[in-house]
This record gives C-alpha cells, sequence and structure tokens, in this order.
C-alpha cells in the first residue's frame, strides 16, 4: 500500500523572551503563525521573525519551522 505524502501548510512559530520571574528565571511565550506556504524559504522565514522582533520590546529566543502534510492511499 503505497502512500502519497502532499504539502498542505508551513507554521512558523517564535519563542520570545517577556522577562524574569521573582527566582530570576526568564519567562517565555510563543506565537505561532499558520497557513504559510510550503515553499516558503528558511532564510526567508527566519528574515521575517528577526524583522518582526527589531520592533518589539521582546528579544527573540527561537524560530522554528512546522511543515504539514496529507498523507493518502495512492
Amino acid at each position: 500500500m503505497p502512500i502519497i505524502s502532499s504539502g498542505v501548510e508551513t507554521e512558523m512559530v517564535i519563542r520570545y523572551q517577556i522577562g524574569t520571574n521573582a527566582g530570576g528565571s526568564p519567562v517565555f511565550r510563543q506565537k505561532s503563525f499558520s497557513g504559510l506556504k510550503m515553499d516558503v524559504s528558511d532564510e526567508d522565514l527566519y528574515e521575517v521573525a528577526t524583522t518582526l522582533f527589531d520592533l518589539l520590546e521582546y528579544p527573540l529566543v527561537s524560530v522554528t519551522r512546522n511543515n504539514r502534510f496529507d498523507l493518502a492511499e495512492e
């Protein structure tokens, strides 16, 4: 039973630090941007994330790319 994999969308997840707690440990949040095209390059995703966070007061911690695929029988 061969399976066909079709790319559906890409999601960009941005993790950033909003401050520290009473003990001095960092406090993180994340924001997801879904519905992005599969053919967007890694460089473009990263550039968008860094450009957005240059405008905000919070430091960018990480950028993650999640690709979603539909699977079906051939």
